[in-house]
C-alpha cells in the first residue's frame, strides 16, 4: 500500500534519445517515490523529448532540495531543462484587467469556488471600474492609470507589485494595454494573455467586426504567452463556436466573451498545475 507523502511535478524538455524515461523512472523508484500520472511527448521537428510526471514522494524521505541536487546527474547527463515543483504550493497570479471585466470576473469566481486552485493577490487596472468587484472578493486593487508619458512609470510600479507579491504568474484578463518589450522579457513564460479571436486571423482591434465583415463561419479565443511581438506569443489554448449569418458585431462579441472565459481559464489552470512546456514558438499541453 502506497503511504500518503509529499506531492510534486517535475518536467522536462531536453534533446530526443533513448533511456529518458528509464533514467527518471528509476531514480524516483531509488528513492521510493510513486509515480502518480505521466506523460510525454517527442517532437520528430524540434529533436525534443518533453515529459511531465506528478509523483508523491516518502514523508521521511529526501525533500525538494535533496531531490533536485541529487537528479542534478541525471539531468546533466541528458542535457535537461527541467522543473521540480511542490504541487501542494498554490501559485500565486497577479490578474491585469481594464474596461471589459467578463474574464476577471470569470477567474474571480473560479478562484472563489476553488475550481482555480491559486492565490490571487492583487489585482492592477487603468480604470477604477472594478475595485467594488475586487474589494468583494477581498483582493486588493491597485490603481495604476496609463498615459503615453507616464507609461514607463506606471510599468515600475507594475513590476513593483510582482516583486513585493511573489508573484509567480501574470494574467492580461483584456488588459488592454501593450506591455513594453523589457517588461515582456522580465515576464516570459508566466504572463498569459487573452486574445479576442482565433489567432492568427484578425489581430489587433476590433476582430469580431473584422470576423463579421468577412462573413466566418466560425469565432474564437486564443490564450497564449505574452512575447515582444504583439500576439504573436506560443499558444495555450483556444476555442470556436459556430455562427451565421443572422448575428449582427454585437452578438458575435457576446459570443465571444463567453468563449474567452473559458479559453483564459484553461489556459491559467493548465499553467498552474505546470502542464505547459515551451517548444520554440509553440507549447506542449499535457492536459
Amino acid at each position: 500500500m502506497i503511504q500518503k507523502g509529499i506531492s510534486y511535478v517535475l518536467t522536462v524538455s531536453c534533446p530526443d534519445t533513448i533511456g529518458i524515461v528509464f533514467a527518471v523512472s528509476g531514480f524516483l523508484a531509488e528513492r521510493g517515490c510513486n509515480i502518480d500520472d505521466s506523460a510525454q511527448f517527442g517532437d520528430s521537428d524540434s529533436g525534443l523529448f518533453f515529459l511531465r510526471i506528478s509523483f508523491t514522494a516518502p514523508a521521511e524521505g529526501p525533500g525538494q532540495e535533496m531531490l533536485v541536487a541529487e537528479f542534478n546527474g541525471i539531468a546533466g547527463r541528458f542535457r535537461m531543462d527541467w522543473r521540480l515543483y511542490d504541487a501542494t504550493r498554490k501559485q500565486r497570479v497577479l490578474i491585469l484587467v481594464s474596461k471589459f471585466g467578463h474574464c476577471l470576473n470569470d477567474l474571480l469566481y473560479r478562484y472563489r469556488t476553488g475550481s482555480l486552485d491559486i492565490e490571487i493577490p492583487a489585482i492592477v487596472s487603468n480604470h477604477r471600474d472594478f475595485y467594488q468587484l475586487a474589494a468583494w472578493h477581498n483582493v486588493p486593487f491597485h490603481y495604476l492609470p496609463v498615459t503615453a508619458e507616464t507609461k514607463a512609470q506606471q510599468e515600475e510600479r507594475l513590476w513593483e507589485v510582482v516583486e513585493n507579491e511573489r508573484i509567480d504568474l501574470v494574467v492580461l484578463a483584456r488588459y488592454m494595454q501593450v506591455l513594453s518589450t523589457g517588461l515582456c522579457r522580465k515576464l516570459a513564460g508566466r504572463a498569459i494573455n487573452i486574445h479576442h479571436s482565433f489567432l492568427p486571423s484578425f489581430r489587433g482591434a476590433k476582430p469580431y467586426h473584422q470576423a463579421y465583415t468577412r462573413g466566418v463561419k466560425l469565432i474564437g479565443a486564443t490564450a497564449h504567452y505574452v512575447a515582444e511581438e504583439l500576439d504573436e506569443g506560443p499558444i495555450i489554448d483556444q476555442e470556436v463556436e459556430r455562427v451565421d449569418h443572422t448575428l449582427m458585431p454585437d452578438a458575435l462579441v457576446a459570443v465571444g466573451r463567453d468563449i474567452e472565459n473559458v479559453v483564459l481559464a484553461r489556459a491559467v489552470k493548465y499553467h498552474v498545475e505546470h502542464r505547459v512546456l515551451l517548444n520554440g514558438h509553440k507549447t506542449v499541453v499535457f492536459r
